[in-house]
């Protein structure tokens, strides 16, 4: 049985997530009291209401001990052969600021106590942290529409089998904030920055005019080398702690040139390892799969 917990912030897209899965097949529950996981998935997978692929939503309005319980739940289930993924969304509090109050909705922790909303942001962040630690995949919806969660839903949570670590490169503008999901960081604004020629400006690091400057510096080949060695070394380690996904962000001040082509380099050269490594610009608004291009010819390194 394939079982998808969804978790995190509310006002992060825990319902759209949910609802993308059961449109996608799963048999979906909302708010699932956490003391009754073990109970469900003895039900589902061997009653008569037996079911092959179940997405659950559990979040802060369980009772606190039963979050707290968690942890040995999650063992439990994992104990009986489910291919169990746990699933977080998370959203900066500023957003979360924003979108209640255009929505003019109440949080649910403040519907029964004199917290601000601010204070019961921060209070389900802190409720929720065990479940955050044992997350398979972090998702940060700051600045996902939801046209692109469910694809990232889609495409992430429902295609996994567990049977291979799901890698992905991701670029990102340390002037609008590092990712929430990214589990390694590396910074790229030491390097040279196309952005001071003017000619070079418009361009991304997608682009032959961008790739060609930056492969002209040793610096730059040096740092995509040792981020390759170290990524080579220390992948295995984790794929060997059953992680299932890894997401690795490459940061550079805007997130146009430096950043993009550090990510596209390095996805391009892991995806012959690793099936399906997925590469992301998240200031560029672009998400898509790498496949491994034989016919390729592989960057020049610096002697």
């Amino acid at each position: 049985m394939q079982l998808v917990i969804i978790s995190g912030r509310s006002g992060s897209g825990k319902s759209i997530a949910l609802q993308a899965l059961e449109d996608l097949g799963f048999y979906a529950i909302d708010n699932l009291p956490a003391v009754l996981l073990d109970s469900l998935v003895d039900e589902l997978q061997g009653g008569e209401a037996q079911r092959s692929s179940v997405a659950v939503s559990i979040d802060a309005r369980n009772l606190p001990g039963a979050l707290r319980r968690f942890p040995s739940q999650l063992e439990t289930v994992n104990r009986k052969g489910v291919d169990c993924q746990v699933v977080y969304l998370t959203t900066e509090p500023k957003i979360l600021l924003e979108r209640y109050s255009a929505t003019r909705r109440r949080h649910p922790l403040t519907r029964d106590s004199d917290m601000t909303l601010a204070e019961a942001i921060d209070s389900e962040e802190e409720a929720l942290a065990e479940i955050r630690d044992l997350a398979d995949l972090v998702i940060d919806t700051s600045r996902l529409s939801v046209h692109d969660l469910r694809a990232r839903i889609a495409e992430q949570v429902a295609q996994h089998t567990g049977k291979h670590l799901t890698l992905t490169f991701e670029s990102f503008g340390y002037k609008r904030g590092v990712p929430l999901d990214a589990d390694t960081v590396f910074d790229a604004r030491c390097l040279p920055n196309p952005y001071w020629d003017p000619r070079l400006r418009p361009f991304t690091g997608r682009d032959a005019e961008i790739v060609e400057f930056l492969e002209d510096y040793s610096d730059v080949n040096d740092m995509a080398r040792d981020i390759t060695t170290w990524l080579t070394r220390w992948l295995p380690a984790y794929q060997a702690s059953h992680r299932s996904y890894v997401t690795v962000a490459i940061g550079c001040t805007g997130g146009q040139h430096r950043s993009v082509y550090l990510a596209e380099r390095l996805a391009n050269h892991f995806a012959t390892d690793y099936p399906g490594v997925r590469l992301r610009h998240r200031e560029l608004g672009i998400h898509t799969a790498i496949a491994p291009s034989p016919s390729e010819p592989p960057h020049h390194e610096a002697s």
